[in-house]
């Protein structure tokens, strides 16, 4: 991976269905040792992750990362809090969005960059199930649609 690419670790799937994605930025992970090359390893669950803002700082709860098991006594707690890095004009402009009513602040994907893991975090609205259905109806529709046109071709 030269050139500074981002290889991308992990995904968050079910946001993007569970989630109306507003707005979204990147932020660096504090991590320890043993967390880095577990998720190297991909070893990291997103089931119901999220980010507050507490304090002028960014924490992510809930982000499952196995333990690695070479480092047996030094690993933390897999579902420690983890503070994410973001420049204060950000924290600021996410402040004044989450306080809306039914926002909130999900991570989309981690990956790496030069080294470095980070994650997409996202301002999002919570979808009802009609719109899931609606949405997944629509995307249906799309696809059907699209192989019509390329058979006429």
């Amino acid at each position: 991976m030269e050139g500074g690419g981002r290889k991308v670790v992990a995904t968050n799937r079910k946001a993007r269905h569970e989630y109306e994605i507003l707005d979204t930025w990147e932020a660096g992970l504090v991590l320890k040792g043993p967390e880095v090359k577990s998720l190297r390893d991909g070893k990291v669950s997103f089931t119901d992750a999220f980010a507050r803002v507490e304090g002028g700082e960014v924490w992510l709860y809930s982000l499952h990362i196995s333990p690695y098991e070479q480092a047996n006594r030094w690993n933390d707690d897999p579902l420690r809090p983890r503070k994410l890095l973001l420049s204060r004009s950000e924290i600021r402009k996410m402040v004044g969005t989450v306080e809306e009513k039914g926002l909130t602040l999900i991570p989309l994907d981690i990956y790496f960059t030069r080294g470095l893991a980070k994650t997409t975090l996202a301002l999002g609205r919570g979808r009802k199930l009609h719109d899931k259905r609606d949405k997944l109806k629509r995307q249906t529709l799309d696809r059907e649609a699209q192989r019509a046109m390329d058979r006429h071709r």
